[in-house]
């Protein structure tokens, strides 16, 4: 099993599809900031309420140098709902495979109701603009943290 990332660390570096087919890499954003964050599932409460916090600091995220790109397993379809339903101005990709959410070790063991599966962790991870991890949020609760994502971004 790969170490776990650390701030200070080099972000894994990718190239995933978005919700118009398109493939987006990390390395497309050098010289920017990167929020980079890993939700479970397009369209349920709580990543529905994250979203659309990231999608109220759009434009303070923009201010910053920075551009937010959502991960999950879903596919381009729901991706496109989603952002369709909740005006979300944002790149939403796919990482059906894992191998991001594997990377960045956020694809874990979960329960639920007594059942074990794996599923992705919400996690977000701020990379700077030279591609280092500068803020790691692991097992996110969804209020307060895109001021938190935020607080980052300034400092």
């Amino acid at each position: 099993m790969a170490k776990e990332l650390a701030v200070g660390d080099k972000a894994p570096d990718f190239t995933l599809p978005s919700q118009s087919g398109d493939t987006v890499s990390l390395k497309q954003f050098r010289g920017r900031f990167v929020v980079l964050y890993f939700y479970p599932k397009d369209d349920t409460p709580g990543c529905t309420k994250e979203a659309c916090e990231f999608r109220d600091a759009d434009r303070t995220v923009s201010k910053l140098n920075a551009v937010v790109l959502g991960v999950s397993r879903e596919g381009a379809a729901s991706h496109q709902k989603f952002i369709a339903k909740y005006s979300l101005p944002f790149t939403l990709l796919s990482d059906e495979e894992t191998e991001v959410c594997q990377a960045y070790g956020v694809f874990k063991e979960k329960s639920m109701y007594g059942k074990t599966y794996c599923g992705i962790e919400r996690s977000t991870f701020v990379i700077d603009p030279e591609g280092k991890v500068k803020g790691i949020f692991r097992k996110v609760k969804v209020d307060g943290h895109v001021d938190a994502v935020l607080s980052v971004l300034k400092a």
